[in-house]
């Protein structure tokens, strides 16, 4: 049978998890069932939720003070057909979350989709794999800096800020989420100058830099900007999926005339993801459901910066991202913030190839500029494939050695 299994981390005051479960079960479902008459049973069975599993888990000092309360913690799974809701997004998260979320001490963890049911999804347009054709990039993780500073300045400050990133050698640059549609920085004009800029120092240098030009606007407006966008020659789309929902990203996804790669940014999404109570899971959100919506990129809080995630939230994001499976290609990760090139090689530990060094501060505020900034990365990168320390790398790289000394490094061993 068609249905979603999902796994909830719950809380319970009154010591009873089975019968908190069931509770669930039928409130998300018909509502009630042994007070039904014999026949309404038989003609509701097939919409009623299901509890699949009970797992009791240990009690939690920390937990019980917290909640003022000792309580039964533990890990329900319920089932819940499909005949219930429509084959789309907000329809699932409304039945396996809709009310409940606002039971205040339970957690979505994670939701399992029957395989007829994730045929309606459309997974990457492009993929890793796709990301790489399009680079030509193979054998290492991508670096991507961001635009910093350019709210109020005009386009001549950020074509200047895009040459010099695109100097260092980064494979993407993408817009600040917060640069929006306005007077100085016009969407269009940022695509067809971004473009001309890139060109320039790809006759330079040999190499082309990708930007990523924010999405925004009225949410009715955003499949015709996208469209625009790819007109103009975009290279790919910046889209703040969690102010706008899910369902919008995968509309983009899907439209085969918006041809280009999607970056997901995780704004907002920590309005519902942080506390260990409530709300839903960094795996499930910023992984699992923005693969199957269609983002090619997945930015979140890498586990060392100055937004840092649990380290073990950040690799349940990654390894969501990117495991194997027959109907989706894999998305790309992004760990971000608080990113210098000291970092790169537990990055590289961490996350491995199937990655992108993302980096703001990390590339602007390098000492020489925002060009050895990126280069200091893109050195950093190449010292952890060649299997050099990046102390040793540095005395023949300057731009590495002003980052070092700069932020410091943390050197792996294996």
């Amino acid at each position: 049978m068609s249905e979603i299994l999902a796994t909830y981390l719950v809380h319970d005051h009154n010591g009873n998890l089975e019968k908190k479960a069931e509770g669930i079960a039928l409130g998300l479902t018909i509502g009630s069932w042994t007070e039904l008459p014999q026949l309404e049973q038989e003609q509701l069975r097939k919409h009623k939720g299901r509890v699949v599993s009970v797992k009791e888990l240990s009690s939690n000092d920390r937990v019980n003070s917290y909640l003022g309360n000792t309580v039964t913690r533990g890990i329900i799974q319920i089932a819940y057909p499909s005949f219930n809701y429509s084959n789309d997004l907000p329809a699932i998260l409304t039945t396996v979350f809709g009310k409940l979320s606002l039971d205040g001490e339970i957690k979505l963890i994670d939701l399992e989709f029957s395989n007829d049911l994730k045929l309606a999804y459309p997974g990457p347009k492009f993929g890793i794999e796709g990301l790489r054709s399009i680079t030509d990039v193979h054998h290492r993780p991508f670096v991507m800096s961001i635009f910093k500073g350019v709210i109020g300045r005009d386009l001549d400050y950020l074509t200047d800020q895009l040459k010099e990133q695109a100097l260092g050698g980064v494979d993407f640059i993408k817009d600040d989420e917060i640069l929006f549609e306005n007077d100085l920085t016009p969407f269009e004009k940022r695509i067809t100058e971004g473009k001309r800029i890139l060109e320039e120092v790809k006759e330079e240098t040999g190499h082309r830099a990708r930007y990523a030009v924010n999405l925004t606007g009225r949410t009715l407006e955003l499949k015709d900007k996208a469209k625009r966008a790819v007109e103009l020659g975009a290279d790919f789309l910046l889209f703040n999926v969690f102010a706008y929902g899910l369902d919008t990203l995968q509309s983009l996804a899907e439209d085969k005339e918006v041809s280009i790669p999607i970056m997901a940014h995780p704004a907002v999404s920590g309005a519902v993801t942080p506390s260990e109570f409530y709300g839903i899971s960094n795996e499930l959100l910023l992984g699992k459901l923005l693969r199957y919506a269609g983002a090619d990129f997945s930015l979140f809080p890498s586990p060392y910066g100055s937004v840092a995630l649990p380290k073990e939230q950040a690799l349940g994001i990654r390894d969501a991202l990117t495991v194997a499976d027959n109907q989706f290609k894999s998305t790309l990760p992004v760990p971000s913030a608080g990113i210098h090139p000291g970092l790169v090689p537990l990055l590289y530990q961490d996350f491995g190839n199937d990655a992108v060094i993302n980096a703001g501060g990390g590339v602007h505020g390098h000492k020489l500029g925002g060009a050895a900034g990126a280069k200091a990365f893109r050195q950093a990168v190449d010292a952890v494939k060649a299997g050099e320390s990046l102390t040793a790398y540095a005395q023949k790289h300057p731009e590495l050695e002003v980052a070092l000394k700069q932020w410091g490094s943390v050197e792996v061993t294996t």
